[in-house]
């Protein structure tokens, strides 16, 4: 924050990263209206700050292809089914952004013109220049890759200065905070560590991908208000995973 009250950043294009349980609410499946639209305020404070912003959002609250493989169904189709499931979240997510008056774009790994962009890395380069907020939906559009790997993926062909990871605690923990009272967070933590110690931050693909390319993920609490644009300023509480 500087002298005169207002917010600073350093960022210019960066992606956030979000699971479909955080639109959720305290609903146990779907969307939540009022939860979505919170999201949308905190990015919405982001973009008014000249911030060009990328979108992954998971899909877990309405299916999760590894989840229904471990019910028996044949893990390609329950991927494809996850990835569907992704885009009805961004198209919620876009609903919400544009009603605060944010230009918006969806943009499918798997073409389905009639609701949504098929993904072009240089067409949605230039919507971000037009200071238009892309998420990417449909994750990589092949099955067996998570959405944590389509958004590294992502922030490394829109040429992302960090991933942001919004979760429901305040950064990266040794384990558990929820159930262990000892648990202690990292200010930073290197990818190896993060992939040699299991701590969960994102699946192995995609902090491989993260270290090879040297691409910072900043793992924050998206449940505290005005914390993404806080992060964004250096404030609040988080944890660095870096090189």
């Amino acid at each position: 924050m500087s002298a005169d009250g207002e917010t600073k950043t350093t960022y210019k294009r960066v992606l956030l990263k979000i699971s479909g349980e955080a639109l959720m609410g305290t609903q146990g499946y779907g969307l939540h209206p009022p939860t979505v639209d919170r999201i949308a305020k905190e990015v919405k404070s982001v973009h008014d700050l000249g911030v060009e912003i990328c979108m992954v959002i998971g899909g877990g609250n309405i299916f999760r292809g590894l989840a229904g493989a471990a019910q028996g169904m044949e893990r390609t189709t329950a991927d494809y089914m996850g990835m569907l499931a992704t885009v009805m979240n961004a198209l919620g997510m876009q609903a919400a952004l544009e009603a605060l008056n944010v230009n918006t774009r969806v943009i499918s790994a798997i073409p389905m013109d009639q609701v949504c962009e098929p993904y072009i890395r240089r067409r949605a380069v230039r919507h971000l220049e037009k200071k238009r907020v892309c998420i990417f939906a449909a994750g990589t559009g092949n099955p067996y890759f998570t959405t944590d790997t389509a958004a590294t993926l992502r922030a490394n062909e829109m040429g992302c200065e960090a991933i942001f990871k919004g979760t429901k605690v305040d950064g990266v923990y040794d384990k558990d905070p929820k159930k262990f009272d000892d648990a202690k967070r990292y200010d930073t933590v290197s990818y190896d560590e993060v992939l040699q110690k299991n701590l969960g931050v994102m699946d192995a693909s995609a902090i491989a991908l993260a270290r090879d390319n040297n691409k910072p993920i900043i793992v924050f609490s998206l449940d505290e208000p005005g914390g993404f644009r806080g992060i964004l300023a250096g404030e609040g509480t988080y944890t660095r995973v870096q090189g």
